[in-house]
């Protein structure tokens, strides 16, 4: 006995849901702006009343682009009384959910050329270029408050570092660098708490930008961690006296390796890693001096300089707890951050000035600092109160 076989047409089926719910959704908003204008006029349609405050005068058409399709609006006229809704804002032309992808999909990496496509292929309609800048600066307001926002409480660590992007400055390119910093607060969270535009990593760049995290409550600071920045050390003793200053340990192992040959670069790494395995500061230092004889010896005397001028100020992370150690020796934390920016940043290539490169850098580091990035415990804060290190110093800044 043959069973009866039924055929079902997919792509039939969802053409008629998607067609339902876009004329579902014109109808319902259609019969809200007629209650809209009956409530403005006091009355209905055809109605007579003495309490009238306006009259009908017809109609105009209006699209509007939401996210289940193109509607046709019916927008009353209406004669002795404005014609205000709530409903949609006057001019709008989208769904503001609409306009949240779009921009979302320009925070999140995609080019404007590939978000003018994917507007089309959803919405059927092709977003230029110009909308979507013209939506960012809707976005950019919310994000320069960000930026700016009072800080509260205690930021025992501070990693600060610099990134270049190019800008376009009077038809040529160049470099224009973008200070940030990062911190762990005393609940040992991480937090996105300042950037700021710097033609380059220069004292003064620094001090501006040191100054303004002191201006909106930075304190509590007890050990910045950066690179060894023209500048930076020097600004961060004039603003921060109090605090301590730790030199990244693997931009001081790079440094090295730029006066190491090749084939003796492994050797050279492992020498440097004992001198940081140690357990102490007094057993570094000892093993630090035993590199650097090592060194002359291999006839690596511009090496061995490096490390016996340099090792001390990369030693001080271990003035703190033992169990800091490994996140505070490093700027590892905020080059991660560095390189989600670069992600971004590297489908826009140029930007137009200074200002639109330290907009988008802020709402990616908007972005992440809104996700578990931001909101897990990235070291446990009772390490440095049992350690004495809280409470016993004078507060930074």
């Amino acid at each position: 006995m043959s069973e009866k076989i039924i055929h079902v047409n997919e792509a039939a089926i969802k053409s008629e849901l998607k067609e339902l719910v876009r004329s579902s959704v014109e109808e319902t908003l259609n019969e809200l702006l007629d209650q809209e204008a009956q409530a403005l006029t006091n009355a209905g349609r055809y109605e007579r009343t003495e309490n009238r405050q306006g009259y009908r005068s017809g109609h105009y058409k209006r699209e509007l682009l939401t996210s289940s399709g193109e509607v046709t609006l019916k927008m009353p006229k209406l004669k002795g009384v404005t014609f205000e809704t709530a409903i949609i804002e006057r001019y709008r032309r989208r769904e503001s959910s609409v306009e949240e992808a779009l921009i979302e999909m320009y925070l999140a990496g995609v080019s404007v050329r590939r978000v003018e496509d994917v507007t089309e292929a959803l919405w059927g309609t092709r977003v230029s270029a110009g909308t979507v800048s013209e939506l960012n600066k809707k976005v950019y307001v919310h994000i320069d408050q960000w930026r700016s926002r009072p800080l509260s409480g205690s930021y025992p660590y501070v990693y600060l570092d610099g990134i270049y992007l190019k800008r376009n400055w009077g038809g040529e390119y160049e470099n224009v660098s973008v200070l940030l910093a990062l911190a762990v607060n005393e609940e040992g969270y991480r937090e996105v708490i300042g950037a700021s535009e710097g033609m380059k990593e220069d004292k003064e760049s620094w001090l501006s930008f040191l100054r303004s995290l002191k201006a909106r409550g930075l304190k509590g600071v007890r050990l910045f961690v950066g690179d060894k920045c023209l500048g930076l050390r020097e600004a961060v003793n004039e603003v921060f006296p109090d605090a301590k200053y730790q030199r990244c340990v693997v931009h001081f192992y790079r440094n090295v390796f730029s006066a190491t040959p090749r084939a003796r670069m492994t050797e050279v790494a492992a020498m440097l890693k004992a001198i940081h395995a140690q357990e102490s500061k007094e057993a570094a230092r000892e093993k630090a001096q035993a590199v650097v004889r090592k060194l002359q010896e291999l006839k690596l005397k511009e090496a061995a300089k490096k490390v016996e001028d340099g090792i001390e100020e990369t030693l001080v992370y271990m003035d703190f707890p033992y169990a800091h150690w490994q996140k505070i020796r490093t700027n590892n934390v905020i080059e991660r951050l560095n390189r989600e920016i670069r992600r971004r940043t590297r489908v826009v290539g140029a930007f137009p000035d200074g200002n639109s490169a330290l907009m988008l850098v802020c709402a990616r580091l908007r972005h992440v600092a809104s996700t578990a990035w931001g909101t897990k415990r990235y070291m446990s804060m009772k390490h440095l109160d049992d350690a004495g290190v809280s409470g016993s110093n004078p507060v930074a800044g």
